[in-house]
């Protein structure tokens, strides 16, 4: 439970900006297994004055629930309007971001700059959980530097003033996304609230990775986003590792219909727009299915669903002549936050 909020898996989808938008999220909950997910960080602003991009990135469907939207301002006054504004339009919960790392977000006082007032960041949880009646959750990190570790104060501070929940990234600000994640720093977080659920993330690529940080961590639940990219089917495998111990690879035809399903989701939010902006994933399903590397490069290049069609007839027929597999290395982390933001 998150708040009045009954999740149905304790694995749930962290948001990459750029990737796990509604396409992804939707094609993601069809393979089953998997909780919460997060909506791509929305500017608060942007959203109160109905800017086109912020829309999308709301964008839902019965399908994919249950959802949260992440928002993100240094004016706690917009934050808590945009949230009023989400629940009048039925979304069931709202994740406050303070964790985002980069430049453009900091330098407007949001992500995790707001983790350096720690009277400022609770008086913005505290409007926004007073201003509406569905949960309240927070994303943050360790703190901004090593040498100011504020999580496990801030979480404590933010249950006081009544949020449901707190997802904590196991690096700090000045990290980004390199360095090894501190599950010691997470364990602490989840030492410092009384009651409320909190949520581990980072580094978790693998169902070991994911029992492994519940267990030294004591989270009652894990985000994952990187690793969803590499394994879709993780939330899945998770599912069926706690129920009997074991859980199984796809194969090869639910891989490729997996692809073909995230490209269709694409193709009815985005339109025209899709072919383009599916050419980022070619790299990740090249990787999995072992696509040819000539066919992995017309996907790159893919202009139509005709195209697109043609291509997975190809790789239906060629699948075989190269090896799949799933990276071990660090994925290439989205520069986000998107610039329309």
């Amino acid at each position: 439970m998150i708040g009045c909020r009954r999740i149905p898996s304790r694995y749930g989808l962290a948001p990459l900006a750029g990737y796990t938008q509604r396409p992804f999220r939707v094609a993601l909950r069809q393979l089953g297994g998997m909780g919460l997910a997060t909506t791509d960080l929305v500017h608060a602003v942007k959203l109160l004055s109905n800017n086109a991009f912020s829309q999308q990135l709301i964008a839902t469907s019965p399908l994919d629930q249950p959802l949260s939207v992440q928002l993100f301002g240094a004016d706690p006054t917009h934050v808590a309007t945009a949230a009023r504004w989400l629940e009048d339009l039925g979304y069931e919960g709202v994740d406050l971001n303070m964790g985002c790392p980069m430049a453009k977000v900091n330098s407007q006082g949001g992500g995790a700059r707001l983790m350096c007032d720690p009277t400022g960041a609770t008086k913005l949880v505290a409007l926004v959980v007073a201003s509406v009646s569905i949960p309240v959750t927070v994303k943050m990190r360790l703190g901004w530097d090593a040498q100011s570790l504020s999580a496990p104060l801030l979480a404590r501070q933010f249950e006081e003033v009544g949020a449901a929940a707190i997802t904590i990234h196991g690096r700090t600000r000045a990290q980004g996304f390199s360095g090894k994640v501190s599950r010691e720093g997470i364990a602490a977080t989840v030492a410092a609230v009384q009651s409320i659920p909190v949520i581990g993330n980072g580094d978790v690529r693998t169902v070991e990775d994911a029992i492994s940080m519940r267990r030294e961590t004591g989270c009652a639940a894990v985000a994952i986003g990187r690793g969803a990219m590499l394994d879709p089917w993780i939330f899945r495998k998770l599912h069926d590792f706690e129920m009997t111990g074991q859980y199984a690879e796809p194969g090869p035809e639910e891989q490729i219909q997996f692809l073909v399903t995230h490209f269709c989701e694409m193709v009815d939010l985005f339109g025209e727009q899709a072919t383009r902006l599916f050419r980022k994933f070619a790299g990740w399903y090249g990787a999995r299915l072992g696509i040819p590397q000539d066919l992995e490069d017309r996907l790159r290049r893919v202009e139509s669903l005709s195209e697109f069609e043609e291509i997975v007839a190809e790789i239906r027929e060629r699948h075989g002549e190269e090896p799949p597999r799933i990276p071990t290395a660090l994925l290439k982390v989205p520069n986000g936050p998107n610039e329309l933001w």
